[in-house]
């Protein structure tokens, strides 16, 4: 039998994200999007690999987030390979947006275990991921319109770095 897909349940009520990601963004996103890759990909239609790996990166994205929390911070391990990498998380988040805006189209950006800042051009299974940003428009048009720059000065509110420190130990 071949193997079935299943989308990773949400850690957390789809209010608690407000105002980072709004609840009208988790359904649309979470609820039909990334639902419809593990669905196509169940169902055989469609690209495999595409929907393979949509359905991958969104089971990292989504488990990622957390209830919205001002001064939110990584802190532990990803902390101590952020300041020995960028000297501290506020150049971290430079370096991480410049690389976001450099992204032509759809993709993701994200920060390698050995804390590089890496992106992914639509969707690619990739085994070094720590932290995940989507980047397509889908994750941001809703909520902030053209203003991607505010959504990922948001998406770091609700960065849950216990779940990124998992994935650097």
């Amino acid at each position: 039998a071949k193997k079935q897909l299943v989308l990773e349940k949400l850690p957390y009520s789809k209010d608690d994200l407000s105002p980072a990601m709004s609840k009208d963004s988790i359904n649309y996103h979470y609820g039909k999007l990334a639902a419809g890759y593990v669905k196509r990909y169940n169902a055989d239609e469609g690209d495999k690999k595409f929907n393979e790996a949509g359905a991958f990166l969104h089971n990292i994205f989504f488990p990622q987030l957390m209830k919205a929390k001002s001064g939110n911070k990584p802190s532990g391990i990803s902390k101590a390979l952020i300041d020995r990498k960028y000297g501290s998380f506020d150049q971290f988040k430079q370096d991480f947006e410049k690389a976001a805006m450099s992204v032509q189209g759809s993709g993701w950006v994200y920060m390698s275990k050995s804390g590089d800042i890496k992106t992914i051009v639509n969707h690619q299974v990739k085994n070094d991921i720590a932290l995940l940003v989507d980047w397509w428009e889908h994750a941001w048009a809703l909520d902030y319109e053209h203003d991607k720059g505010k959504y990922l000065n948001n998406i770091w509110r609700i960065i849950n770095w216990d779940k990124v420190n998992t994935r650097l130990t």
